[in-house]
């Protein structure tokens, strides 16, 4: 009550309370997120890179970034911009979202799981970890990776029967 009371007292500044925001409150609305993903989709998809779109339309790609993960809405101006430098209909960052369904057949895009990784946030984070590397490191991770998916494709008679095979040396598998 004594609270109330000091407070109360004229003279004095009001203290407003602001009660923290709830889960829901925070997190971006579902269509933020749709047109954030069709964005980064479409960058992926054009060959563009983040730091490429950014500067065509004039923005820092942490900006850009902010809007392929929705933590910052994109305005209808911003997106036509986006569209404009990726050479695509704004309407295009709205396909597929629920409720925006069309009398007609717009053809859409295939779908690649290799883009669907490149825009997670796990395939950015790999992306900006590899374009800060040397390009002759760079190079030689690439190499790396695509003898290990090789290997991962090469399927072992011995494994398919039930029986375990014995791991191949590194010095057999990367040859």
């Amino acid at each position: 009550m004594q609270s109330r009371k000091v407070f109360a007292e004229p003279g004095r500044p009001r203290v407003i309370q602001a009660w923290p925001k709830t889960e829901t409150e925070c997190s971006p609305h579902p269509a933020d997120q749709h047109v954030g993903r069709q964005i980064a989709i479409v960058r992926v998809q054009s060959d563009v890179s983040q730091a490429q779109l950014a500067r065509s339309i004039g923005i820092s790609f942490q900006q850009l970034q902010k809007y392929e993960n929705a933590k910052n809405r994109v305005s209808a101006s911003m997106l036509y911009e986006i569209a404009s430098s990726l050479a695509v209909p704004v309407s295009r960052f709205f396909g597929g979202l629920p409720g925006n369904e069309t009398d007609r057949d717009v053809p859409t895009l295939p779908v690649d799981e290799r883009i669907d990784f490149i825009a997670s946030a796990e395939g950015r984070r790999l992306i900006e970890g590899l374009v800060q590397l040397h390009p002759r490191v760079r190079g030689r991770v690439s190499a790396l990776i695509a003898a290990l998916g090789e290997e991962l494709a090469v399927v072992d008679p011995k494994q398919e029967s039930g029986t375990s095979a014995e791991p191949m040396p590194v010095e057999g598998r990367l040859a």
